[in-house]
């Protein structure tokens, strides 16, 4: 796992992309530009690289968020969010450790889980 200090973290990433994944920030929905992106490849840790969400597993939830329907095998730790006055699941890069949204046990496939991700903690590669 890549352990980093703030200094090292605000020095590689904007401003977004730090809240993001080292405060677990939450961007605007809607304003992500993965929201409605669906071309052939990887999303990768904004931090890291490390590859968490293989592009066919991405789908369009109506939430605001890029949302996909499963994570790249080993690549997420969860973690029990008690903010907001309810429990969710929070899910981290497990290279990182950074902050990339919440899973959700309500989506449509047949995997029934929705995966939400804020775009300022991943970068897209094309296959």
């Amino acid at each position: 796992m890549i352990n980093k200090d703030n200094k090292y973290w605000k020095s590689k990433l904007d401003e977004l992309s730090y809240k993001v994944l080292r405060e677990a920030a939450t961007e605007i929905p809607f304003s992500g530009k993965y929201n409605l992106h669906f071309k052939n490849g990887n999303y990768r840790c904004k931090g890291c690289d490390a590859v968490l969400f293989e592009s066919d597993s991405k789908f369009d939830s109506g939430c605001g968020w890029p949302s996909f329907d499963r994570a790249k095998k080993g690549s997420i730790t969860y973690r029990e969010d008690r903010s907001l006055m309810r429990i969710r699941t929070e899910i981290l890069c497990s290279n990182c450790n950074g902050h990339i949204g919440h899973v959700f046990n309500d989506g449509p496939t047949e995997t029934g889980m929705r995966y939400c991700v804020n775009s300022a903690s991943i970068n897209f590669e094309n296959k």
